[in-house]
């Protein structure tokens, strides 16, 4: 039996909501009205058609749509009744509007676009991207000859793509400027100035209790390695301690390759021309990542649960340069790499929808345990452990481990610093809660704490 979906309606009589569906399906994926039938898929009793309705609707399709939609119209018999099947494709330029106003297929609903999706249907359609479009009021003298001569140095040794001439013949080269006028994407990406987009990050104890905040702006590079420095010193990190001499190996509270491919496609795939920030939010066991704009071309979220989706770069010259310069692979790639790190976390566990114009990733774990250990050790610690542990406090745990009736001369002489800074140090790992006294001093023994943050 048909049911109503992405590709199909009912509609019990032909009237302006057929030819507004007609509409919604040639500016989506294509489909079919069945006029005759309700919306149970049964037909409707008394519907006929006579010899020139077919006609009429054909002509009234066409007259009320702009370009016009010529739709196949075929009569049917469904349990013994008349009813007529109204078929439309995919139209090759887009979009295509319905009393001046445009709509495309979302699951089994007609929805109306947005002034921006509108522009990005077009721009999609004419296989152009708006990071291509002349930077208004922008010249080449705008631009950062520093940032650029870094980005070709970068990309020569990448070796993706060989790049000779003078810095302005490269620039043309790649499509980044056009005469003595530069494209969005130029701009965006060597601008000497703000660039008016932003990244908001924060970290925060609940929705309403933030403890810092920052904004970013800058160039698409700068911006993501800033991000990523913010990310760094606000979350947690423990350390693997192993062998003689001592090794230390930091051990993040989430996996880093994974988030820095998260704020990627946040900058790199983001819609320019919506004035909504990146927005980051950093939480006691999650991690939020909002970037304005939907999903591009005809992809869907649960196209992106699978690793052989294929996808349209919203910003085909930005995408270009970061490939180039060996920050990303292959677009659509990256969330095969996303799945793998997160992966690596067996608590963890990624989340991603479209929400209010735009696309929310979050990065979450219910039991986050990192180990620091040597060939003996195999301790739990998490939030205790940061990255204001030092070198010397790392040795003062090993040894701990390794002796729990070790006094303050013994560390002295293994550490190599004096009793006074042992003690100093011992009391801030106390305090962080890594370590434990039990017993007296003279007595008692210490103890490495084993915690798991739940």
């Amino acid at each position: 039996m048909i049911t109503e979906n992405q590709h199909t309606e009912f509609k019990s009589s032909f009237n302006e909501t057929v030819i507004e569906t007609l509409c919604a399906f040639v500016n989506t994926n294509g489909g079919k009205v069945y006029v005759g039938i309700d919306d149970k898929g049964m037909p409707v009793p008394n519907f006929s058609i006579g010899k020139e309705t077919i006609a009429n609707w054909i002509n009234e399709i066409k007259n009320k749509t702009q370009p016009s939609i010529i739709a196949d119209i075929e009569p049917l018999i469904s349990y013994g009744k008349e009813v007529v099947c109204i078929s439309v494709n995919e139209f090759p330029v887009k979009p295509v509007s319905y009393k001046g106003r445009y709509y495309k297929r979302v699951n089994n609903s007609n929805h109306q676009l947005s002034s921006i999706e509108i522009t990005n249907l077009s721009l999609q359609s004419l296989q152009l991207s708006w990071d291509s479009y002349i930077a208004h009021g922008k010249s080449i003298e705008d631009l950062d000859t520093h940032k650029v001569n870094a980005f070709f140095e970068r990309v020569n040794s990448m070796g993706r793509f060989r790049l000779e001439g003078s810095w302005i013949e490269k620039l043309h080269k790649l499509k980044l400027v056009q005469g003595a006028v530069i494209t969005n994407a130029a701009w965006l990406l060597f601008a000497k100035e703000s660039t008016g987009y932003n990244v908001h990050l924060g970290r925060l104890k609940t929705p309403s209790m933030i403890i810092d905040d920052k904004m970013l702006n800058g160039t698409l590079f700068d911006m993501v390695e800033e991000t990523m420095r913010y990310i760094i010193g606000q979350i947690k990190v423990a350390f693997e301690i192993k062998g003689m001499p001592t090794q230390r190996t930091e051990i993040f509270e989430y996996p880093l390759p994974a988030l820095r491919e998260i704020v990627l496609n946040a900058v790199i795939h983001r819609d320019y021309m919506s004035p909504i920030d990146i927005q980051i939010k950093i939480f006691d066991n999650y991690i939020t990542f909002y970037n304005p704009g939907t999903l591009y071309g005809n992809l869907t979220v649960a196209d992106l649960k699978k690793d052989n989706y294929q996808a349209i770069a919203r910003n085909k010259l930005i995408a270009e340069a970061f490939y180039l310069t060996g920050d990303i692979e292959k677009y659509g790639s990256g969330f095969v790499r996303i799945r793998k790190g997160i992966k690596e976390y067996p608590t963890m566990k990624m989340e991603f929808a479209e929400v209010a114009s735009g696309f929310l990733w979050t990065v979450s774990y219910t039991k986050q345990r990192v180990s620091l250990v040597d060939d003996k050790v195999t301790d739990k610690v998490t939030d205790k452990v940061t990255d204001k542990v030092t070198d010397n406090q790392a040795l003062i745990v090993q040894f701990i481990s390794e002796n729990n009736k070790i006094t303050t001369q013994m560390l002295s002489e293994k550490v190599k610093i004096s009793q006074r800074k042992i003690k100093e140090n011992i009391a801030k790992l106390k305090e962080i809660g890594l370590i434990e006294r039990i017993g007296s001093a003279k007595g008692g023994f210490w103890k490495v704490q084993s915690t798991n943050n739940e």
